[in-house]
Order: structure tokens, then sequence, then C-alpha cells
């Protein structure tokens, strides 16, 4: 696989009119490995009240978008705004292993550190180890873990929570 260039990726924030190829990726890129939801259904768009586009941070090549990560506060609390959480993140099968993954990772901490977080922390499945193994490469250590927290496809799996200090 050719490495890509420093050059060659561009991350920025979800635009509307970046809604279609993000909807489209998300449903491209579900699977039982990192989604408890169902699959979203074709025609369902990704922004509403809740998940706004500056939600999301984009990863593109050229003018296609392979890949996203979602940084929100983790809840309306004034108590705990020192702290993000990471709601999303895919990458483009046909690009995996080119370091777009531990990109968004990155700067989803940065957009969290721009704005005055301390901490980030994130959910995930228990069997998704290649995402667990992205996210310890970042920096991020299980903090807690929900045994048998979901019944996925027949198979009971662990939830687990991880995080990242951003002040040091």
């Amino acid at each position: 696989m050719s490495r890509m260039r420093d050059d060659d990726l561009i991350i920025r924030t979800a635009r509307v009119q970046d809604e279609r190829q993000l909807a489209d990726l998300n449903r491209a890129e579900w699977s039982v490995l990192s989604d408890v939801g169902p699959r979203p259904a074709e025609g369902t768009g990704v922004f509403d009240r809740r998940h706004p586009p500056e939600q999301y941070l984009l990863a593109l090549l050229g003018a296609q978008v392979v890949g996203y990560v979602r940084q929100v506060p983790p809840t309306p609390l004034a108590v705990n705004t020192h702290v993000r959480q990471i709601q999303g993140l895919a990458v483009d099968g046909s690009v995996r292993g080119r370091g777009i993954g531990r990109a968004l990772v990155e700067a989803a901490c940065a957009a969290a550190r721009a704005e005055g977080a301390r901490r980030i922390t994130l959910r995930v499945l228990g069997h998704n180890a290649p995402a667990r193994r992205l996210y310890e490469r970042c920096g991020f250590r299980v903090e807690g873990l929900l045994s048998e927290e979901f019944l996925i496809d027949g198979r009971y799996v662990d939830d687990v929570w991880m995080a990242r200090r951003l002040d040091g």
C-alpha cells in the first residue's frame, strides 16, 4: 500500500454540503464491530439539531470524504465543560492503514484542547481490537469497562471506556 504524503490529506470541519458524502461513508462503514445501533437506512442524513456539522471533522483526499471523527461535550452540565468525548470515528476501508484514523483522532484532541478541554474520552466495543489499538497508540488508556453491556449478533460485548489527558 502506498504511503500518504502529508499534503494529500486535508482535515477540516464539516459543512452542510458534505452531508451526502458523510452519510454514504457512515452507512458504508457501519459494522457490528463498531456500532450498537442499526445500519443507517439508504437516504438517511447525518446532520440534525443534536448533530450539527461543526461537531464533525472530515478527512478528505482530493474532494472525497474518506473519514470523520465527531467530538462533543459529553453532557450539557457546566461541571464537566473541561471534558470532550469522541462519539464517532470512521475511515473508508479502501484507505485504511494510511494514518487517516490517527490523524483524525489527533485533530479531535487538538480541537478539544483549543476549546479548553483537559480530557477527552470515548467508548469502544471490547471486540473492536483495531480501534482499541488505534486509541492506545494515540495515548488513550482504559479507565473502565462495563462487562457484557451489549448483545450484538448473539454475542455479549463489553463497553470499554477510554480517556486521554490533554493538558500535558
